[in-house]
């Protein structure tokens, strides 16, 4: 079997971060988004793995699958971004005449694809879909179901059939290829996903729906990549190996062989990358610290702050913060209130 990922988009709700890069190579607990994906589909067995990407996003997203174990990556290119169907038909060629899966690589799930893909493998229906209950189905592709077997599905509708929301994970049968060849584009413009489905279903062919066991997170908003860093550190174990000086470490908290920690205070979850220095800080809960960073002078928890950026001499707490790589953070004689930060890659925020 094997698993698609579309990585073509701009990933436009996550700006001013994706100005820069796109959204499937952003960081969460110390991986881009996609990597966790990639995991979580090697662990069900699929270990064959396309990545659909643009012109746009294939560089960075080569970069940041470059050297990753025990897979099979192929890049797959969509040089127009025509909607999830148009993603799914572009790799048809790849896919050949073997099921496979497709797996969003902005979700995330507690459990992972397994239980969705041994399902899959167990019945072979023509499709089975990932369900989730929502409080506004509206923004999703919506199921109807009768028993386990989807009767209908509907993207975004005004007047749902049911909360139970499509959540980012697909398994098919080659058959749904014929069912994306020739088939028009919605009233949005785009080929829906959705839409070959629901052809599946008016063929009477059997299409399932399985629903999500523990948590489902699609990253899409700034305030979801804290919410998956904040899930994914909670499974954190702890691994205390570089320099710590003078300085006191509570809970679960990662500390690589390279990274070091002099007069600080550290209360996990705290994951640090490679190289990290932590001087003269504080470190709370449920934050990632990328490979190089440097946090002097300044208190930071339930933050994400990507690899390379320096936070120095901050006289306020930072607190829900995404900084971006290479960012920088500098404090100054007056003390606000509080801060609350989105700093893309490469900026500079002085705070006076």
């Amino acid at each position: 079997m094997k698993a698609i990922i579309p990585a073509a988009g701009l990933g436009t709700r996550l700006r001013p971060l994706t100005y820069t890069r796109p959204k499937p190579v952003l960081r969460v607990a110390g991986q881009p988004i996609i990597v966790h994906a990639i995991h979580t589909l090697v662990q069900a067995g699929i270990t064959d793995i396309g990545i659909v990407v643009s012109d746009i996003t294939r560089d960075e997203i080569q970069h940041a699958l470059h050297g990753l174990p025990d897979v099979q990556i192929t890049l797959i290119d969509q040089h127009q971004q025509l909607g999830l169907g148009h993603a799914v038909l572009t790799a048809r060629e790849w896919v050949g005449q073997d099921d496979f899966c497709v797996y969003l690589g902005d979700n995330l799930f507690e459990h992972g694809a397994t239980p969705f893909v041994h399902a899959f493998q167990q019945h072979r229906p023509s499709a089975l879909i990932a369900l989730v209950e929502v409080p506004d189905p509206t923004a999703f592709g919506v199921a109807q179901l009768d028993g386990t077997r989807i009767t209908r599905l509907v993207e975004k509708p005004k007047d749902p059939p049911s909360n139970l929301a499509v959540a980012g994970l697909y398994c098919f049968t080659p058959e749904i290829f014929d069912m994306l060849d020739g088939m028009p584009p919605s009233a949005r413009g785009e080929f829906e996903i959705t839409d070959g489905i629901q052809r599946l279903i008016d063929a009477a062919l059997n299409v399932q729906g399985q629903a999500v066991q523990g948590w489902w997170k699609d990253t899409g908003r700034p305030a979801d990549l804290l919410d998956a860093n904040r899930l994914l550190l909670e499974r954190l174990q702890d691994d205390v190996q570089g320099e710590v000086t003078d300085s006191r470490i509570t809970g679960r908290v990662v500390i690589p062989a390279s990274a070091r920690v002099i007069r600080s205070k550290i209360v996990g979850p705290v994951m640090l990358g490679e190289g990290v220095v932590i001087e003269d800080a504080y470190i709370g809960p449920f934050t990632s610290i990328g490979a190089n960073s440097v946090v002097r002078g300044a208190e930071v928890e339930h933050s994400v702050v990507d690899e390379g950026a320096q936070i120095e001499n901050v006289s306020k707490r930072l607190q829900d913060c995404l900084i971006g790589v290479r960012a920088q953070v500098r404090g100054g004689r007056t003390v606000p209130r509080t801060h609350k930060l989105t700093i893309s890659d490469a900026s500079l925020v002085e705070l006076a």
